[in-house]
């Protein structure tokens, strides 16, 4: 990509799929086109650095057990290839490090919210309505069959940030434990126990909100327990800064001041915080940053629906009465920069 390229701009298509009680439905008609990408992403250190298909397997078999047929029957309908095999699993991938907000409002009303910011061009953008095992599940994918955030019919709602450590270890990624939790659990406490067994392969910060109001933001890693944060908001670190380079470049003490303001304000409705993140600091302009915004969820549990949100525009989905769709916007792409996890 040329220096002045990025001015062009690209365009994002979002849609909403109707992945019905299969797998193996309707995914291999998105897989394809976007296999080009993720293979190059996985890999990016070489195949040697990626676990074997075996090594995968068994990884699943011992975290995940309830997903091992409905990983069977994605492969076998992707075509069935050792490479697939590997990247499908999500065992140890690529450490990828993003930026992104949350905030669980339960005051009266209950609404998850969360920021995505990342590089636009890199976004799955396909929202998923499933029935694979059993519960209903309205999801944002990543790598195909994972999710970034997303609420289920029993009324959980579950998303992720970034944690902003630079370590990496043996585990799933974050994405394919949402995934899990939302095929499986019921409410919050039933989260928190798949997060607290499942290991992960890097840091990261998960939002949990059920029908109840009982909601948490969980601190999960490959070196340390599972650990409950003091608050129901979180940026991109775990306690305090141990990646100031990342923490500088993404903005994370200046969201995370703006979150605790959003929801400690004593006057505060789900309205006026989930207006907060449409603003600066937490909205992050494309035109500025390579992570920038790339759209606001605000998950509704007792709903089971989601609005995703611009500045200038919205799109609600429920499980209830979903209809396929899309919705195409015009992105500005930021300044290119290079910031991998140090390994």
């Amino acid at each position: 990509m040329g220096s002045d390229s990025w001015h062009s701009g690209v365009d994002l298509t979002f849609r909403a799929v109707d992945a019905g009680s299969s797998v193996g439905a309707r995914l291999p008609e998105l897989f394809w086109p976007a296999w080009p990408a993720y293979r190059t992403w996985f890999l990016r250190d070489g195949e040697q650095a990626r676990a074997s298909a075996q090594t995968c397997l068994a990884a699943l078999h011992r975290h995940m057990p309830e997903l091992v047929r409905h990983y069977d029957e994605l492969l076998d309908a992707v075509g069935g290839g050792d490479l697939q095999a590997r990247f499908l699993s999500q065992w140890n991938p690529p450490p990828v490090a993003t930026a992104c907000s949350l905030a669980v409002w339960n005051r009266g009303e209950n609404v998850l919210v969360r920021s995505y910011d990342y590089p636009p061009a890199l976004c799955d953008t396909t929202v998923l309505a499933s029935s694979w095992t059993g519960t209903r599940v309205l999801a944002m994918s990543d790598c195909l069959w994972g999710a970034v955030d997303g609420v289920n019919e029993h009324g959980l709602a579950v998303a992720i940030a970034f944690g902003g450590r630079p370590v990496t270890g043996d585990g799933f990624g974050i994405a394919l434990v949402v995934r899990y939790i939302l095929e499986l659990a019921r409410d919050a406490g039933e989260a928190l126990a798949i997060l607290d067994r499942v290991p992960v392969a890097m840091a990261y910060n998960v939002a949990l909100l059920d029908r109840s109001g009982a909601g948490a933001v969980v601190q999960v890693g490959p070196d340390r327990p599972t650990v409950l944060a003091p608050g129901l908001t979180a940026g991109n670190r775990q306690g305090w800064t141990e990646w100031a380079a990342h923490a500088a470049m993404c903005g994370t003490l200046e969201r995370e001041e703006a979150l605790a303001l959003a929801v400690g304000d004593p006057w505060a409705t789900a309205e006026t915080v989930v207006g907060q993140f449409l603003r600066p600091p937490i909205q992050r302009d494309p035109a500025t940053t390579p992570w920038p915004t790339v759209y606001t969820a605000a998950y509704s549990p007792g709903l089971a629906a989601v609005d995703l949100l611009w500045p200038d525009d919205h799109w609600r989905l429920s499980l209830d009465g979903f209809v396929e769709g899309s919705l195409t916007r015009r992105v500005q792409v930021g300044p290119p920069v290079a910031m991998s996890v140090p390994v």
